[in-house]
């Protein structure tokens, strides 16, 4: 693996695990329903975004709408390394059931997530596909949920004899069972030249798209005062719990400023942004410009500066993490940051 490959991996899990702590702190602090509406919120923002637009990429257009929306998720998730599998029931009622560990609850944090979340991206994604396809017979039934217990999250799409209501939509059926995993079934991407990069990329950019879709959605559920403080200090300690983690996935090791520098200007350019390492002249430390910013890319405004100051706090938390105590300070430009890294 090129260490450029190192580091966009990183990326995806470094935004991965940001998001696994911003749901755990939104939980703890604020409790079941909030994280529900946050969920629904985001959920939906992301289905707006991407649902549609991702049918013609994926060579779904022609299909029966059960069976083309749980192709959907089984292809749009396994591209972000979320493992989905497909079983077909008939040209009406096609199932999706997602397999452990479960991207969105890794881990033992799985165990920290009130059953409101799920229910909040069920109505949020699932129950919205119909009204997207402009198919209001089509819904989704529920089998299992990973919050109660069963076997993981599992369901179907279903087109029904009758146009459906907006209760009606998502509908849950716990004693239900999926037909037998067939992997000759399983649908594949119409472009066969995904490499290994193209890959790594598209879980990158999977991830981030959480994080940028996540805060600003929180904001809307709690207030920017609120929503900046859980999400500043979840980012500051994703970055501190995750340093050596990131450090020894890019090859790495603990110093001093220049290793600190160098440190950030790899993970920089891991999300496809420029990363230059300047020594400073009058001081012990180095500067890192930074120019690109995917992470605010096509933002403006307040949404772009909340965002931008949360993901600010995951580095300071990474430098901070450090044996040797370092100040960072973090300049604006019109097309980027400049980070400067000094002894304390």
């Amino acid at each position: 693996m090129i260490p450029d490959l190192k580091a966009i991996n990183a990326q995806a899990d470094l935004h991965h695990q940001y998001l696994l702590g911003l749901e755990l702190m939104v939980s703890t602090r604020e409790g079941p329903e909030a994280v529900g509406e946050w969920m629904f919120r985001l959920f939906r923002r992301q289905h707006e975004e991407k649902f549609l637009s991702s049918f013609k990429k994926l060579g779904l257009d022609g299909l029966p709408d059960a069976v083309a929306c749980a192709k959907y998720h089984v292809l749009s998730n396994s591209m972000g390394g979320v493992a989905v599998e497909y079983m077909p029931e008939s040209d009406k009622k096609a199932w999706v059931r997602f397999r452990y560990p479960r991207w969105m609850y890794d881990g033992a944090v799985v165990c920290g997530i009130p059953v409101e979340a799920s229910r909040g991206f069920l109505k949020g994604w699932y129950a919205q596909n119909g009204v997207s396809l402009e198919n209001p017979r089509l819904g989704f039934v529920c089998v299992s949920e990973d919050m109660t217990g069963q076997f993981g999250f599992c369901g179907y799409f279903k087109e029904y004899d009758h146009d459906l209501s907006e209760d009606e939509r998502l509908a849950f059926a716990p004693d239900e069972r999926p037909p037998a995993y067939d992997a000759a079934e399983q649908p594949t991407p119409p472009d066969t030249e995904w490499s290994e990069e193209r890959l790594a990329k598209a879980s990158r950019n999977y991830a981030i798209e959480y994080i940028r879709n996540g805060v600003r959605e929180l904001v809307g559920v709690l207030g920017a005062d609120r929503a900046l403080e859980l999400g500043h200090l979840s980012a500051r300690l994703t970055g501190l719990h995750h340093y050596k983690t990131m450090a020894a996935a890019i090859e790495i090791d603990e110093g001093g400023p220049e290793s600190a520098a160098n440190f950030l200007s790899a993970l920089f350019q891991g999300m496809g942004d420029e990363a230059r390492v300047e020594a400073l002249r009058n001081e012990t430390g180095f500067a890192v410009h930074q120019t690109g910013l995917r992470i605010v890319r096509g933002l403006d405004g307040v949404e772009r500066d909340h965002l931008l100051s949360c993901w600010i706090e995951i580095w300071k938390g990474a430098i901070a993490s450090h044996r040797e105590f370092m100040n960072v300070e973090v300049t604006h430009s019109n097309d980027g940051l400049t980070w400067l890294v000094t002894l304390e």
